[in-house]
């Protein structure tokens, strides 16, 4: 599990106070059960879907909201929005089964402090809790793993209209002259527009430019 070191903790002076919301009856009684052997953690709410976690934690004002990402009513996304626009001062930890890319930016971007798999082990879960109670951002290894592949890479090429039509006439086969008469410019000025598309595409001559950017899906109606 990887941890960033929060700039305020939680009071640990008692058990935390955690609200679990969960649609799956028999998931959210196990994961109550397996909490209630932690003296350290004490579940004062429970609910069914994301609507009802809201209430619970206004209400209840725990230390953290346990949220299921894929619930009715409100997803744990939404409930994650709902509890930090409230100005609650209560942490969350999504624990589920998604770790697609789009699940993970999303709560984090919501305002979620972790995200945990449901195949975390109970000393996994527990600590995650106590991190995440704390204000550490709390990451499952492979939620990390897909995290900093993401942030190495590359950022995706885009042309510019005009590139893209000085590109798909090169695919038509036109010289830089009659590429200029097409779009009724210099041909001076196609060669320049040319010289920037070698550049973000990483190539060197005309040819490699086309098939890179058909593959790349930046030539609207052409495929390579």
């Amino acid at each position: 599990m990887t941890t960033v070191p929060p700039t305020e903790t939680a009071p640990q002076d008692r058990p935390l106070r955690v609200v679990l919301a969960d649609d799956h009856t028999v998931m959210r009684a196990g994961l109550v059960a397996l909490l209630a052997s932690e003296p350290t953690v004490d579940v004062v709410g429970e609910a069914a879907d994301g609507r009802e976690a809201v209430r619970l934690v206004e209400r209840l004002d725990p230390d953290l909201a346990l949220l299921d990402l894929r619930m009715p009513v409100l997803d744990g996304v939404g409930a994650t929005l709902g509890i930090v626009a409230g100005g609650a001062r209560t942490r969350v930890l999504i624990l589920t089964t998604y770790e697609t890319d789009a699940d993970i930016e999303r709560a984090v971007e919501a305002g979620a402090t972790g995200y945990l798999l449901k195949d975390a082990t109970r000393d996994q879960l527990v600590e995650a809790i106590h991190a995440a109670a704390r204000g550490e951002t709390v990451l499952a290894p492979r939620v990390a793993q897909r995290l900093v592949a993401r942030m190495r890479r590359p950022a995706p090429v885009a042309l510019t209209a005009r590139e893209a039509e000085v590109l798909g006439a090169v695919a038509d086969g036109l010289s830089n002259a009659e590429i200029g008469r097409r779009l009724f410019i210099g041909e001076a000025t196609v060669k320049t527009h040319l010289l920037r598309i070698f550049a973000k595409l990483d190539v060197g001559d005309r040819t490699r430019a086309v098939v890179v950017a058909m593959d790349s899906g930046l030539l609207p109606g052409r495929t390579g």
